[in-house]
Parts: C-alpha cells; sequence; structure tokens
C-alpha cells in the first residue's frame, strides 16, 4: 500500500520526476543595515506556474545557511517534484550572544522577531515577482528546520494575529501550508492562540528533545511552546494539522524527515494544502533504527561552537 501510495503522488506532482533537470538561481530580496538577504531558487525547466516551497535552515539563529550542503538534496528533491523551491536568507543576531536567563529569553525572542521580518520580505519579493518566477501566490508553503522551524511557525502566528511586525504583507494572504522540522513558538501571551485560522500545519519532534522542547518550558505567561502544545490547541479549535511525535528522539528530528518522511510530507501537501482535507491526525511514530543523536541542551549549545549539521 505504502509503495502503491508513494506512485500515486509521483504522478500528481510530477510527469517528469527524477528526470527533470534542476535549474538554481540566487536573487537579493532585501537589504538590511547595509546586508544583503539572498534567496536561492531551485526549479525544473517546467513553463508552468508551480506551488512554492519556502525553506529556512536551522542553527539556533547563530549558525547554518540557506546554501548548506546537507539540505541540498531536499531543495532538489522537492523541485522534481514540482514545486519552485526557495532557500533563504536571514539574520542570524544569536551569533555572538552571551546572556543568560531572562536577558537570554529576549535576546532570543529579538532574533525571532528579525528573523520572522526576514520571512515577510522574502514572501513579499514572491508575491510582488510570482508571475516573472512562475508560482502560484495561492500555494507558497513555508517549511523550516530548527530555528527555521520556529520562525516559520512564529510568521504565521503574527500573521494571523496582526501583531507587531506584521506590516508587509496584505490581510488576504494566507500561507497555504507550514512545515516544522522541531520547531516552536515562544510566547508571552500563554499558550499560542489564533485570531484567524492558521495555515494546515505539518509537525516532526522527537519526545526526548532538549534543545527546542516538544511540551513546553513555562514561567507565568512566557514559556517556548513545542510541536505537543501547538497540535493540542490546533485540535482544540479544529484547526487541520498532522503531527509525528518520534519515540526516543531528540534533536536530530531537526533534519530526520527530510531524508525518511519525504512520502509523509508529500501527502500532508496532496491532502491538507491542496485537497483542504479538515483532518486532525496525531501520529506517534517510532523508528528502531533512530537514535538521539543530538543531546545538547539549550545552556550547552549557545557556549559551544558546535555546529548542528556537522
Amino acid at each position: 500500500m505504502k509503495y502503491f501510495l508513494t506512485s500515486i503522488l509521483l504522478v500528481l506532482f510530477s510527469k517528469t520526476m527524477f528526470s527533470a533537470e534542476i535549474n538554481k538561481v540566487t536573487e537579493t530580496f532585501a537589504v538590511r543595515n547595509g546586508e544583503e538577504l539572498k534567496m536561492d531558487i531551485y526549479r525544473s525547466d517546467s513553463t508552468e506556474i508551480q506551488p512554492c516551497l519556502m525553506f529556512l535552515f536551522g542553527g539556533g539563529f547563530k549558525e547554518g545557511a540557506r546554501d548548506q550542503k546537507y539540505f541540498s538534496d531536499y531543495l532538489s528533491y522537492f523541485a522534481k517534484t514540482g514545486f519552485t523551491v526557495v532557500s533563504i536568507d536571514y539574520r542570524l543576531l544569536m551569533k555572538n550572544v552571551n546572556s543568560k536567563g531572562l536577558r537570554f529569553v529576549r535576546d532570543l525572542r529579538y532574533a525571532i522577531d528579525i528573523a520572522v521580518e526576514d520571512v515577510f520580505a522574502a514572501t513579499n519579493y514572491l508575491i510582488n515577482n510570482a508571475e516573472r518566477l512562475q508560482i502560484d501566490t495561492t500555494k507558497i508553503i513555508m517549511s523550516g528546520s530548527s530555528a527555521g522551524a520556529i520562525s516559520v511557525l512564529h510568521a504565521d502566528y503574527v500573521h494571523c494575529n496582526g501583531f507587531e511586525g506584521d506590516t508587509i504583507l496584505s490581510d488576504k494572504f494566507n500561507y497555504a501550508g507550514i512545515i516544522s522540522y522541531a520547531g516552536g513558538i515562544l510566547s508571552n501571551k500563554g499558550v499560542p492562540k489564533y485570531n484567524k485560522k492558521p495555515a494546515p500545519t505539518l509537525l516532526f519532534h522527537g519526545n526526548v528533545d532538549k534543545l527546542v522542547t516538544s511540551n513546553k518550558i513555562q514561567l507565568f505567561n512566557l514559556g517556548m511552546f513545542g510541536s505537543k502544545v501547538i497540535a493540542k490547541q490546533f485540535r482544540k479549535n479544529n484547526y487541520p494539522y498532522v503531527f509525528y511525535s518520534l519515540d526516543n528522539s531528540g534533536h536530530e528530528v531537526a533534519m530526520y524527515p527530510m531524508d525518511d518522511c519525504r512520502e509523509e510530507i508529500l501527502y500532508f501537501i496532496r491532502n491538507l494544502v491542496f485537497d483542504k482535507k479538515q483532518w486532525m491526525i496525531d501520529v506517534n511514530f517510532t523508528d528502531l533504527n533512530l537514535k538521539p543523536t543530538i543531546k545538547l541542551d539549550v545552556k550547552t549549545f549557545y557556549k559551544s561552537g558546535s555546529n548542528l549539521m556537522d
């Protein structure tokens, strides 16, 4: 059944998958404080209008790059599957931060706000250049890993609530879908709530992740709310979502699904994003071959010079 489903999905998404030549171009979408922010655009030689899959790399807002070699297969795969894939820069404001306690939370929140500002700028650039880039602006899906996942979840959260910083995108624009690999929402308003219906959301998270909790770390209304809490809130309010909770898995889930769960990603996009099915799905997922490999906690990660992609 799994292989039959895969075959159907491949036909639906692209008749030329795995044979199409992928072209990559780089464009500047914004300049902030003298820093050029660029996007890499991956696309087959198709002349058709395509859905767009944006991607934000991970690295704790202190490291990483849009063209990091680790992600190249993921980006090319979805370009071959019929998407215009866009991997973007965003400013890394935690690069030289050495704060603690509530000052660290303040600095992290500012870094997230700046990343979201850059996400909106990139989205606006795609909308304004949609005809030239042959993008369907009703089908812009955001995906992100770790800090990138936090950013895409925040971008939809901010836009749906009209929070400060949501000044570029039209109220009539909505992201078509959100895909989060080990992300969460840092809120000072308690459990995240939405004033208007959020985009259908696909969440992957390891249940023993020490770097970005899958549950919550909360002090009064301030807290980091992970995928488990977000999924619970979506279910409470009848928002479509799929949540894969990976047993005995840590922060490696920020990368694992991009290699091993592509069928599940396509299934989500076809059904909840394109066909707008109103499904709410929770999956307890176990891969007996997957062992926790990224065991860093927040304190250790920001003290160390480690790179999550190494």
